[in-house]
């Protein structure tokens, strides 16, 4: 699907949330960032970005734009996905307070709890050392976030708040080609966890060649 000397192509589905910040946050890495919102769009792209927003509301869009099925194909066939905030709970295999008739995509052999650390006025951020990232802490910023509360034997867990209330909640993983964080890494001006994607997303690639 890439073309030789071309940048990867990476979507955004771009039906709600921080679309602009993680095109942004690509083109800075190297990727093509590319919005997604019908199908098509979808089918062209290697690897996908499901941005921060609400979860129950991306799903009806998604369901709406006829992207759910194809998403969920596309997932469980492999492709990598980047997911934040919402992005991790629609990829969660479980969530533990699923709002009414709430569906997720999955991938992820994780349970997921929407909106654990509260509501908007308890946003906070955070420096975390991330697993496998260089250069230290990532500086995290929390936003009506999700934690991760049970993790399968194939979840690898990156990051945990490391001290204060929430010591030790899990709030970045990582299963195969699909990596996840509970914060908005797009929305600060590190670029590594993009970086860190990107670099997964062209090894897949060069791979199925």
């Amino acid at each position: 699907m890439v073309r030789p000397e071309a940048a990867v192509r990476v979507g955004v589905l771009a039906l709600q949330g921080d679309v602009r910040e993680h095109l942004a946050a690509l083109a800075d890495v190297g990727a093509e960032p590319v919005p997604v919102r019908r199908p098509a769009e979808l089918a062209a792209v290697e690897a996908l970005v499901l941005p921060g927003g609400e979860s129950t509301t991306i799903e009806k869009l998604a369901r709406a734009f006829e992207l759910w099925e194809p998403l969920r194909r596309r997932i469980a066939a492999g492709m990598p996905v980047f997911g934040s905030c919402a992005g991790l709970i629609l990829l969660a295999d479980q969530v533990a307070d699923a709002a009414p008739g709430q569906t997720t995509l999955g991938g992820l052999d994780i349970t997921v709890r929407r909106n654990a650390f509260g509501r908007q006025v308890d946003s906070f951020e955070a420096d975390l050392p991330v697993a496998g990232l260089d250069g230290g802490p990532l500086r995290a910023v929390f936003i009506r976030a999700p934690w991760v509360e049970e993790v399968g034997p194939q979840v690898e867990v990156l990051a945990r708040i490391p001290d204060g209330r929430y010591a030790g909640r899990i709030v970045a993983v990582r299963q195969g080609a699909i990596l996840a964080t509970a914060f908005h890494p797009e929305i600060t001006a590190d670029r590594r966890l993009h970086a860190a994607f990107v670099s997964t997303v062209i090894g897949q690639v060069a791979a199925s060649r």
